[in-house]
């Protein structure tokens, strides 16, 4: 069986917060406001607001570990018995330096408390969600391949499915960095799709202001339309 509409919603949230330094203490936190909550090119709150933070350890060796959440909405939305407000992402890995090279290893689990009701207890496959995935970078520009190990949120024997990302950003002086975003998503059993995010960061007041435009080649999905989202946040 397959969750009704989540081939609309299409997958829930990436941590922002990915691995933490240790230059300046093993402990560190985050918290943001966005306008609407884009994973992966698709809103997770119906394009409403979400409130989001974590938490992260940084150990000298480029060890880490880190807990992030998000308020969501895809399934509810989805599913009238299900009962579901929040994401919790847990992870952790190890990042470190090759030369030139940045790269970044490591386990991401997506967990969605709450109460499924009936069509879940029929054998519908349960979002969460345990995904592998490999970072590098170099100077600019970064890249990130993602494995999903388990079935992909909620989609019936999609294990193994697959998102590759590639990240660039430019100074664009006066505290203005320029940011791009191109991603794919092959997913198992699915129609495969692109997303691309383009916007700009600007750090004010010990704040971290974005504005992105975003977008995907998804035709007639709720929450994958072009759309602006604007952003603070705030690390400690």
């Amino acid at each position: 069986m397959r969750l009704p509409l989540v081939a609309a919603a299409l997958v829930a949230a990436l941590p922002v917060a990915g691995s933490a330094s240790a230059e300046d203490g093993p402990f560190s936190a985050n918290i943001a406001i966005v306008s609407d909550y884009a994973f992966r090119g698709i809103s997770q709150t119906d394009e409403r607001p979400a409130l989001q933070g974590g938490f992260d350890y940084a150990h000298a060796s480029g060890l880490y570990a880190g807990v992030w959440g998000s308020n969501v909405s895809w399934l509810a939305d989805a599913a009238d018995d299900v009962s579901n407000s929040l994401e919790v992402d847990l992870y952790a890995g190890y990042a470190g330096e090759a030369g030139a090279i940045g790269y970044d290893v490591g386990l991401l689990q997506y967990y969605y408390p709450g109460s499924y009701g009936p069509l879940y207890r029929a054998g519908a496959e349960k979002p969460h969600t345990l995904e592998a995935y490999l970072g590098l970078s170099w100077e600019f520009l970064s890249f990130k391949y993602s494995h999903s190990l388990t079935d992909l949120f909620g989609y019936t024997d999609s294990d193994g499915s697959q998102y590759y990302e590639l990240g660039a950003e430019h100074d664009l002086g006066s505290g203005f960095i320029l940011t791009a975003h191109a991603g794919y998503s092959d997913i198992r059993g699915q129609d495969n799709y692109t997303d691309w995010k383009v916007g700009v960061n600007k750090e004010y007041g010990g704040f971290d202001f974005g504005l992105h435009y975003v977008d995907t080649d998804l035709n007639g999905v709720d929450g994958a339309e072009e759309r602006v989202v604007f952003s603070i946040a705030k690390s400690f």
